[in-house]
């Protein structure tokens, strides 16, 4: 018996990830009257999304500008950063009555839940007529005249190819590494690759000495190579991590050391500063500054137990830069598992800033956490999603 090869079916662009990036790429291109089809390896559109923010969707940030974003070239995101503004996706946000707020340092959260701009994009995508195929995995890709698609859900054809398969972080989620390997395919440049926003790990000496301290947060200061981020650190029982440390951890490689500042803020100086001339030690001035346990273990290591008013010039010198710079080295990283991020990803010198285009494979497109294009904690990364699809949704 002959069996007759089933004809794909056409489409003008079909994207492959059904996170931020792809979704928001597929109605782009929907409303500019394009057939689109949206193919996603989860049973539902938006997982990433859905535990962002604390289940509330840090969904951009106001204050987002190129200087928010590392990349092997600083200028790549400028293009499609100023063509999509965070106040071009607030924009929709109010279109479709989400209440938000601002929650510090520009960052956007919804007032409810992380569910309100998934089910915002995923009504957006239908208004657009973009086909959506849930737990769609697919088998190959291969490019001829168009791309043939082959899927566990049928054989597909288009124009173009968008890639919005994100990094590798969060692989309960269903993160892989297939953006990559679609890029080596067509002999596209991937930069080296490492987790992002990430918390810390001790070194194994000092970690029965830290686990006392786990759950215990303070603020601080925390600065390598020239970049400071001041917020709060968080102890963990193999490290540390809060936002302070996952923004600096972007900066930092394995068995380097940090500079914490832990009187950051201005009026635990003076506080400790005013105590100099008293009768109190350092734990009994720290201890009012900070978590009791952390002034009992940072001092039995850093503080001399007498007064400080008996303390001289040398010894108040080596407390103080204990306390603004203390210096501590950590082994590495608690890796994808744990990592909000994947820094690196397609080299942005292989791709058109203003288009998001493959430039030596016309049609393919890779936006998203996939390109070598990561922001800070804090809405950036969700910013760099809506504006790299933004500029491919326009040009498909």
């Amino acid at each position: 018996m002959n069996s007759q090869a089933t004809t794909p079916e056409n489409y003008d662009a079909i994207v492959i990830g059904g996170g931020a990036a792809g979704m928001f790429c597929a109605l782009t291109a929907g409303y500019r009257g394009k057939r689109i089809l949206l193919l996603e390896q989860n049973e539902r559109a938006g997982k990433k999304i859905e535990i962002s923010g604390g289940g509330r969707c840090n969904f951009t940030n106001i204050h987002a500008t190129a200087e928010n974003y590392l990349s092997g070239n600083p200028d790549f995101c400028k293009s499609a950063l100023a063509r999509f503004t965070p106040w071009d996706f607030i924009t929709l946000v109010e279109k479709h009555d989400i209440a938000y707020h601002e929650k510090k340092l520009g960052q956007q959260f919804c007032d409810g839940s992380s569910r309100q701009i998934i089910t915002m994009l995923t009504e957006e995508c239908a208004e657009a007529g973009v086909r959506i195929l849930m737990g769609c995995r697919v088998l190959t890709i291969e490019k001829n005249d168009r791309f043939e698609i082959r899927t566990t859900q049928g054989d597909f054809s288009s124009d173009a190819l968008v890639i919005a398969t994100g990094g590798l972080s969060f692989a309960k989620l269903g993160a892989t590494g297939f953006g990559y390997q679609i890029a080596e395919q067509f002999s596209v440049k991937v930069t080296p690759l490492r987790p992002g926003l990430v918390p810390l790990t001790f070194e194994p000496p000092q970690r029965p000495f830290y686990e006392q301290l786990a759950g215990v947060a303070l603020p601080v200061r925390a600065t390598h190579a020239g970049t400071s981020f001041e917020e709060a650190m968080l102890f963990t029982h193999r490290g540390v991590s809060g936002p302070a440390i996952l923004q600096i951890s972007s900066f930092w490689r394995d068995h380097e050391s940090l500079s914490l500042d832990l009187l950051p803020e201005k009026t635990q100086r003076e506080t400790f500063n005013a105590a100099l001339r008293s009768g109190s030690t350092p734990l009994q001035v720290l201890a009012r500054l900070w978590p009791r346990r952390f002034a009992e273990a940072w001092c039995a290591r850093h503080a001399l137990e007498k007064p400080l008013a008996q303390h001289s010039r040398t010894e108040l010198s080596v407390l103080a830069d204990a306390l603004h710079s203390w210096q501590e080295s950590f082994a590495g990283t608690e890796g994808y598992p744990k990592a909000e991020v994947t820094l690196g990803g397609v080299e942005t010198g292989e791709l058109s800033s203003k288009t998001m285009e493959a430039r030596n494979i016309p049609g393919l497109y890779f936006i998203g956490e996939v390109v070598d294009v990561t922001g800070w904690l804090g809405g950036y990364n969700f910013q760099w999603a809506w504006a790299s699809a933004h500029a491919a949704g326009n040009a498909v």
